[in-house]
């Protein structure tokens, strides 16, 4: 895959990822039971009877998860995939045992640092779709992207 720098990001570009993560019953229960040990991650009877009405995904695996379909997908800014932070995390729709998750990523908008003429700013919106084509995490991030050596004008 190219490496992309900052001028050749532009609003609207969109990013497909290859690979695709089954999401297994034991690793929910495993990373629930280090990172968030809460009833409707861990055991089957107490999440039937809970919000999500059966075991689901942490929202945290389902991010952990995103980012390494991220890393593997298509887009790949020059530096790496360095946040910055983010302006949206929403999970619309439970991650449950069985579910085949990938991601789309677009570019929404592109500017140069002011500060350091070496690199910009990127946001990007990543969803996280299951097999069925249906979101189960979005989020909107702010991404440090280098700029090509040697260019300063503006993008």
């Amino acid at each position: 895959m190219t490496v992309l720098y900052l001028e050749d990001l532009v609003p609207g570009r969109r990013f497909a990822g290859g690979t695709r993560i089954r999401i297994e019953e034991s690793r929910i229960k495993s990373f629930a039971a280090e990172f968030d040990p809460q009833p409707f991650h861990l055991d089957q009877a107490a999440a039937g009877s809970s919000i999500f009405q059966g075991l689901a995904a942490s929202g945290w695996h389902t991010a952990s998860v995103t980012m390494r379909l991220l890393v593997d997908s298509e887009f790949k800014p020059a530096g790496g995939i360095v946040g910055a932070g983010f302006d949206e995390l929403r999970w619309p729709l439970p991650v449950r045992p069985g579910d085949e998750l990938h991601v789309e990523s677009e570019v929404l908008e592109v500017r140069p640092s002011k500060s350091r003429p070496g690199q910009g700013l990127v946001k990007v919106r990543t969803t996280t779709l299951n097999q069925d084509g249906k979101a189960v995490q979005i989020f909107t991030g702010n991404l440090v992207v280098r700029r090509r050596p040697g260019v300063t004008q503006k993008v």
